[in-house]
């Protein structure tokens, strides 16, 4: 089957689905009708939330809720210390609740003590992920060599999604494809095992077109330019239909998480990826640089392992929070059908294509966005698509869509996970 641009909605279901079906629901966590704090938290105002659960906490020191709500917090703003300080308490609350044990376990895989994590994970029955943890003992996870502080990666190709060189254990010929909707680096399944990656059995990841395998892994390193990260968790999946859909052989997906371990740019005008190591010292160069440019910055939140929001507006709406994913190709925003009408969207003129899931056929449904805009940087006609979002159900908050590849493409997009801004550069060649 030939795939053209509208049929590669693909990267974006296949990604973004896998990922979201693995994350554990809030089951435990009751929205609390009425409660001042609670909308806040539910309408993604993290600060004042904050402010209001404080309060909570300061005349009942025995608010299980408001302990998880900061810990949460706390987390979602990459405040390690803090998050694991409130959800301790949390824990200490309502010790056979799942909820804090997760985000424990997310705080620490976050701060590479994986040791810490697989206690968490192993007390909500999360088995294989604790084993694949569990495996790193003795090993330092994402440790970073080189004797470079920034390295430069061309862009193999640029649309309609970037794709760089790099290598696996070794094998310094593959193709990865750079993804902000993606968590942990992806390799594909036959390939993984042919260069030795340690695996510890399969999950069953849920995509566009049905259900697909997927098998939790590590491998000795991944290479990308003069930085070489050793001891890396990784996922095996079949990458045949992503390379058919892109028009370039894929070998694997470089996700947030690996990008988190610096301070990286994609480039999308130079063409290339940066990679910075995350240090004070490459952060204040950047800022230099940064300010002798017409660069906007802008602060996120990070949810679950690798889901970056950020505050945006679509068509002049009030502001909505937004998740930052790179990874759709032909098109920068997704929303619901409901949201698509209150944004005022003109969904009469849409265009219905059949494109290839990672299990399988699909239909993407694309239309136009009047206006995208992050801060003071709009883009104009974007190419959006109808999906299904599951933000209130994976992390207890509302968000208006996803902003993605179109809306960033004239841009040098930068993320700071320890200022916890995202940069928008205007692009020069």
């Amino acid at each position: 089957m030939s795939l053209s641009t509208p049929d590669l909605l693909l990267m974006r279901l296949l990604v973004g689905l896998l990922l979201f079906a693995v994350i554990p629901p809030l089951a435990a966590v009751q929205q609390a009708p009425g409660a001042p704090a609670e909308s806040l938290f539910v309408a993604g105002r993290f600060e004042e939330a904050q402010e209001a659960f404080l309060a909570r906490w300061a005349v009942d020191s025995t608010d299980y809720r408001a302990a998880l709500r900061l810990g949460t917090i706390g987390l979602y703003g990459n405040r390690l210390g803090d998050a694991e300080r409130w959800l301790s308490r949390a824990l200490a609350l309502a010790p056979d609740s799942a909820r804090p044990k997760t985000l424990l376990a997310e705080a620490r895989y976050r701060g590479n003590d994986f040791g810490g994590a697989v206690t968490m994970l192993r007390a909500t029955n999360a088995t294989l992920r604790a084993s694949k943890l569990e495996s790193f003992s003795g090993r330092t996870p994402y440790e970073i060599a080189g004797a470079v502080d920034v390295v430069r990666i061309p862009f193999v190709q640029t649309d309609p999604l970037p794709i760089v060189a790099g290598g696996i254990n070794g094998v310094d010929t593959l193709f990865f494809l750079i993804d902000t909707g993606g968590g942990e680096v992806l390799v594909d399944t036959a390939l993984g095992r042919a260069l030795g990656a340690v695996t510890f059995g399969q999950r069953t990841g849920v995509f566009a077109g049905g259900t697909a395998p997927v098998t939790e892994a590590r491998v000795d390193s991944v290479r990308l330019g003069g930085f070489t990260v050793r001891n890396v968790p990784v996922g095996l999946l079949d990458m045949t239909r992503i390379g058919a859909a892109v028009g370039h052989r894929v070998d694997g997906i470089i996700g947030t998480i690996l990008l988190y371990h610096f301070l990286p740019t994609l480039d999308y005008p130079k063409g290339e990826l940066v990679l910075r190591r995350r240090t004070p010292e490459m952060r204040a160069q950047f800022e230099r640089e940064a300010a002798a440019q017409n660069t906007v910055a802008q602060p996120f939140w990070l949810a679950g392992d690798h889901f970056m929001f950020a505050w945006g507006q679509v068509n002049g709406r009030p502001p909505v929070l937004l998740f930052v994913d790179t990874g759709l190709a032909g098109g920068g925003f997704v929303c619901s059908e409901q949201a698509a009408r209150d944004y005022g969207i003109d969904l009469s003129k849409t265009q219905t294509a059949e494109g290839v899931g990672g299990a399988g056929p699909t239909r993407v449904t694309w239309f136009t966005v009047d206006s995208l805009s992050m801060g003071p940087v709009t883009g104009r006609n974007i190419r959006g698509a109808l999906g299904t979002l599951l933000f209130r159900a994976a992390f207890g908050f509302d968000a208006g869509g996803i902003i993605s590849h179109q809306f960033f493409r004239p841009y040098a997009l930068t993320f700071d996970f320890d200022a916890m801004r995202l940069y928008l550069t205007p692009g020069t060649r």
